[in-house]
């Protein structure tokens, strides 16, 4: 089952088509800590939104788990399942990371304040995006994520803005 069946979206918007994509394969865990640590080293990151896609399981959380380390994070790093947002700090830079599984009322956009979340400076990450699609802004980077077999990931990244590009062209200099 795909992400798209397995959680349809509940307001419609269809995806911006990408300005740029790269693909990569992760071997191991390793290779998936070593890609987080290449993310939190580009500053076109500090103030950007990147989507997470993939089925339960690919590795979405992992990887942000490895990304916010990587940036400083201290402490426990909860799933954002039940909560929908888990807001982090690492030093100056702030850091949400968003589930949107179980979103379900775009109300609750306006509700919780998101809107404001969005708005502000940081680092925005946010996993199953396509139950939200309507009402977030288009992903400076969506990095897809698809399990080959219990430990290869075959990663698409792909450039939504001009920023995403530059986080891209980072990728293959």
């Amino acid at each position: 089952m795909t992400a798209a069946q397995h959680t349809p979206r509940i307001v419609g918007s269809d995806p911006a088509p990408a300005l740029a994509q790269l693909q990569i394969v992760w071997r191991d865990e390793q290779d998936t800590q070593r890609f987080a640590q290449q993310l939190a080293a580009l500053p076109q990151l500090r103030n950007a939104y990147a989507t997470l896609h993939g089925d339960l399981g690919a590795g979405k959380t992992t990887l942000v788990r490895h990304w916010l380390r990587a940036l400083g994070v201290q402490g426990r790093i909860k799933s954002p399942t039940y909560a929908v947002v888990e807001p982090h700090e690492a030093g100056d830079l702030s850091i949400w990371h968003f589930d949107f599984y179980r979103f379900d009322d775009p109300r609750e956009w306006e509700d919780a304040g998101f809107r404001d979340i969005f708005a502000s400076p940081g680092l925005k990450l946010a996993e199953w995006p396509e139950k939200a699609a309507a009402v977030t802004p288009v992903a400076d980077i969506a990095i897809h994520i698809e399990a080959i077999d219990d430990v290869q990931r075959q990663v698409t990244l792909k450039a939504g803005t001009p920023a995403g590009c530059t986080v891209l062209e980072a990728f293959t200099a």
